[in-house]
This record gives structure tokens, sequence and C-alpha cells, in this order.
């Protein structure tokens, strides 16, 4: 297995950094621990600790819709200056619902374009080449890969442990005019849905993990994710097909190195060949700078 982003043997090879500038979103300005984005018409202030320099533009803050005001955490407590009504930003194919809510999410996060883009492109060529790619999306939100990738040629089973997010994708994928597409939305916990698929000898040709630092499944189930992505991912790889295209991980907000997380990607997948990259995904910033979002590991073969 050839490893990318990583230091070894005296080799000095950076992290990779995959830089995200989708259609429908612009970050602004960054700093003091905060961010300034325009998704689509509506411009939003909101917490990002990781942005610990000043602001290069202070006076264009003065001019947003609406500003998070609460915790730094995930989906910590907190509440919106102003209430927005709900508006759309489309993502190639897929026409995404953004609202406000009870947390600073809005429904979409831009800096996951890079994955839709290969991801997309990966499907659609075995998709010409007469194929129906079978993918798993795995703690799916609001579906944007999902539609992406349904839209590109593939059968998606979409997980997510939430009504509310399902029923949000649902929305989406009307919005989106994708209801013919092949989607199975399933309100599940990951980790008891995958080990059922393994007992089913079910396998996939694509599977994407975008796991939170800690949440709770329809039934109550915990999930720590230092606990319980290294099983989880054991049970990834006895569901990945024999010819599949990818598994993409994404972990946001830990602290934990991308380093790490390659490691564990290298270890589920031992044994396959392939290539694993670990490094960040960042948003590219008006002036030029880069805001680091999260850290991921892929595998590829």
């Amino acid at each position: 297995m050839e490893r990318i982003g990583v230091t070894s043997g005296g080799r000095n090879e950076a992290l990779t950094v995959l830089v995200s500038e989708p259609e429908g979103y612009r970050l602004l300005d960054s700093g003091n621990g905060q961010k300034l984005e325009q998704y689509g018409d509506v411009r939003l202030v909101r917490p990002e600790p990781q942005a610990m320099w000043r602001p290069r533009d202070p006076a264009a803050w003065d001019v947003a819709d609406a500003r998070f005001e609460g915790s730094d955490d995930d989906d910590g407590p907190g509440r919106w200056s102003a209430k927005v009504p709900d508006w759309t930003v489309d993502c190639g194919p897929a026409r995404m619902i953004c609202r406000i809510g009870n947390n600073r999410h809005v429904g979409l996060f831009p800096e996951q374009q890079p994955h839709w883009d290969a991801a997309s492109a990966m499907v659609a060529a075995a998709a010409r080449d007469g194929r129906e790619p079978r993918i798993l999306n795995l703690f799916g939100y609001t579906g944007a890969a999902s539609l992406i990738l349904a839209a590109a040629g593939a059968e998606v089973t979409h997980v997510d442990a939430s009504k509310k997010a399902i029923a949000w994708a649902r929305e989406n994928q009307a919005a989106s005019r994708l209801d013919d597409k092949p989607i199975r939305w399933i309100c599940d916990d990951a980790s008891k849905f995958v080990a059922r698929e393994v007992r089913r000898e079910r396998r996939y040709d694509g599977i994407l993990l975008d796991p939170p630092k800690f949440g709770r499944g329809p039934k109550n189930e915990v999930w720590n994710l230092f606990d319980d992505l290294p099983p989880l991912l054991a049970d990834v790889r006895q569901i990945v097909a024999e010819d599949a295209l990818f598994v993409i991980l994404t972990a946001y907000a830990i602290r934990a190195s991308a380093l790490a997380v390659g490691r564990l990607m290298e270890e589920a997948m031992e044994g396959r060949g392939g290539t694993v990259t670990a490094g960040e995904l960042a948003l590219s910033e008006a002036s030029g700078g880069l805001l680091p979002t999260s850290m991921f590991a892929t595998w590829r073969p």
C-alpha cells in the first residue's frame, strides 16, 4: 500500500491540503475566532476557533444577515441574532436548502467539495463503463454527497441517525429535481447498520463517512469518535467491494492529527493494496488565505 502525506524514513512529505472554492459559497474573511461567509445571497458570521489571526477586512463584517453567538462546540448551544428565511445554494446537480436552526450549522459543508468532485468523477467513469456503483453514505446529514453521486450514476444508501436530517435531505432531493434517482434514505445508527451489512455480506463500491465527535443514535445509542470509529472502520473494510472505487473519511473539530486518521485508514485497509492519503480540508478566503476545517483520510485502489 502506497502511503502519501507522511514523514517517514528520512522523507519529508507535507500532508495533503484539499482547498475548496465551491460555487454558491464564499469565505469572505476570518479571524478573532470567527468566519464571515456568504452562502448564496446570505451573509453569516459563525464561530471558528481555528481562526486565531486578525480579520483582514474588518469593515466587511458590519454587513451580515445573521450572527451565531454562543458555544464554539460543533453542536453547542447558542442563538442566532436574526431569523433568516430558508434559502438555496446550488452544488453542481444538487440544490441544497439552507436554514438557520438551533445550532450554528445551516445544512451544508462546502469544504467537502473536493471529495464530492473526486467521488463524482469516479462514479461517472464507472457508469460510462456500464456499472451502477453502489455507494454508502454514513452520517449523511442533509444529503449533498448522496444527491451529487446519485446524479453521477450511483445507487446510493444514505444513513443518518437523525430523522430531521433525513427529512431535510429528502427536501433537498425534491428541490434538486432528483426524485427519480435511486437513493435509499435510512434512519439508523451507523455502526449497527454496517454490522448488519457485514452479516448480510453486502458490498459497496464506494463508502463515505463523516462522523461527529459525539452523537446519539435513533435509539439513544452513544457515539464517541475515539472509541467507536476504529471498530466501525474495521467493519467498513469488510463491505468494500473487490473492485471498489474509494473510501472517504472526514473528521471535524477533534483534538487529533490528520496523521492519526490516516494511520487508522491504513490499518483498516491493510492487505487491500491501493493508496491512503491523509490531510486537511480548507476553505480559500477572498484574501487568498486558507482556513482549515477538518481532517480526512481516503483510500483508493
